[in-house]
């Protein structure tokens, strides 16, 4: 198993899983939504090849040990809501741990996103994988900033990653 996941954990309404090639067609919908990628440029326009993109990142970073997004699913009916995970980035030049996060549409606005970061910071304390965890979040995306602000961190310092510029929300164990 891929290290820094949490495969088989569970919070009050999700389940994380491994993202499988099967899960493709339910996640294409967040890149059919332009607001789900209107704070972040340089991604493909064309929402298939947006979303072949992320999941080869995500089959990526598991064989690599990179952490990893992890499948949302919603306990009640185990319909798939979200990606989130702990990922290993470099943000200038330091090896950090990030919490990412991202949900489907149909399901923003109801925490889920919140949800699921919490868990990832409870794990990848509890497993000090880590003593400090960052959310890398556009300057302009502020429902991901409230985020992160729920979830306990604070704005650390901006700086510019994969050409956009970032806010680097931190939160110390």
């Amino acid at each position: 198993m891929p290290k820094y996941v949490l495969f088989n954990e569970e919070s009050e309404r999700l389940l994380f899983k491994e993202v499988r090639p099967s899960d493709f067609e339910n996640w294409l919908p967040f890149h059919e939504e332009p607001l789900s990628s209107q704070y972040w440029s340089g991604l493909p326009t064309d929402p298939k090849v947006a979303c072949q993109q992320q999941f080869a990142r995500i089959f990526e970073r598991y064989k690599e040990d990179l952490g990893g997004m992890n499948a949302l699913f919603l306990k009640d009916n185990k319909t798939l809501v979200g990606l989130c995970g702990v990922l290993i980035q470099e943000v200038n030049k330091k090896e950090e741990f990030e919490i990412g996060y991202s949900i489907l549409p149909t399901y923003w606005r109801q925490g889920l996103a919140f949800e699921a970061a919490e868990k990832c910071k409870q794990v990848a304390f509890k497993k000090e994988w880590a003593n400090s965890l960052i959310s890398i979040i556009q300057v302009d995306n502020i429902p991901s900033q409230k985020t992160a602000i729920k979830n306990g961190m604070y704005l650390d310092f901006t700086t510019t990653y994969h050409n956009n510029e970032v806010h680097i929300f931190r939160i110390n164990a």
